[in-house]
């Protein structure tokens, strides 16, 4: 069983950054294609974005964004710390939300939103607000 762990959120100004963090404890994620999504009060969860499996782990790498969030947010993977990180730049209040990820044996991210994800973390709170 995949546990993952998301880590990073807290308070922040519109404008400010913020990085979460996606582990697996004991496991690589090498081999999965990870989606983080975000779910604020009163609002259905959404997808954020989209890292698929690395060249080396049968996939492309490849990334995908929803839109309102292209151009500020990043996904990328440190395989030697066994991470997957969601830079968060020029944030807005509007991107308050729990934070969750999510991880699929997808190796590419087509459709990403839509698929049965394996495995899910607890999710991680950010705030944006002055």
């Amino acid at each position: 069983q995949v546990q993952l762990v998301e880590s990073g959120g807290g308070l922040v100004q519109p404008g400010g950054s913020l990085r979460l963090s996606c582990a697996a404890a004991g496991y690589s994620l090498d081999f999965y294609s990870i989606g983080w999504f975000r779910q604020a009060p009163g609002k259905e969860r959404e997808g954020v974005s989209c890292i698929a499996v690395s060249a080396g782990g049968g996939g492309d790498g490849g990334t995908d964004y929803r839109e309102s969030v292209k151009g500020r947010f990043t996904i990328s993977r440190d395989a030697a710390k066994k991470l997957v990180y969601l830079q968060m730049d020029n944030l807005r209040p509007e991107d308050t939300a729990v934070y969750f990820c999510a991880a699929d044996t997808h190796r590419y991210c087509q459709d990403w939103e839509k698929w049965y994800y394996d495995y899910w973390g607890q999710g991680t709170q950010v705030n944006v607000s002055s």
